[in-house]
């Protein structure tokens, strides 16, 4: 039975803190649903009805025109290995883009990684959790290192150069505020 929680309590902290990758997701009104793997050990949490994440430089910035747009955000959490658990975490975020102040007072909470390119910073409505049954064991082997590697090749240039040609726009047309 799923219950709800209106912030996050020691429990579902040390359930954050030990999942190895969480799922973002949203949307608009019109256009597609994002739906987005994170890792690295990047999620903080912030306070009770707080969270943010430090976003690396990728393929796309949906989560950024998504919060551009309307500010809605689900970020879960799944339980691969112990007991079963899914948990959700509901609200609205800011995007704190590099260089900004915004960006610049939270950086402090992360490990910094090459290609950083924003924090997501989400202030929490309401809490979920769900059985999770159906999700599998798995074992967690360490975070890949391409993603770093690929960011380390293009060097602060290429990156500066690789966001405004990759990440200033969605793929349904909407401005992520890398203008």
């Amino acid at each position: 039975m799923a219950k709800f929680f209106d912030h996050i309590d020691e429990a579902l902290a040390d359930f954050i803190n030990r999942q190895h990758v969480f799922f973002t997701a949203s949307a608009v009104e019109e256009g597609r649903v994002n739906l987005s793997p994170k890792g690295m050990d990047c999620l903080r949490i912030l306070g009770p009805r707080r969270i943010a994440y430090l976003d690396l430089t990728g393929s796309g910035n949906e989560t950024s025109a998504h919060m551009e747009a309307n500010g809605r955000l689900t970020v879960m959490f799944c339980a691969f290995d112990g007991a079963p658990l899914i948990l959700r975490a509901y609200g609205t975020a800011q995007i704190r883009r590099l260089g900004s102040q915004g960006y610049d007072d939270l950086i402090g909470h992360f490990v910094e990684h090459v290609g950083a390119r924003q924090i997501v910073d989400m202030e929490i409505q309401a809490l979920q959790t769900s059985c999770g049954y159906a999700v599998p064991l798995m074992q967690f082997e360490g975070h890949r290192p391409n993603l770093l590697r690929w960011a380390e090749k293009k060097g602060e240039e290429g990156l500066t150069n690789y966001r405004h040609a990759h990440n200033r726009v969605s793929i349904d047309g909407l401005r992520t505020g890398w203008d």
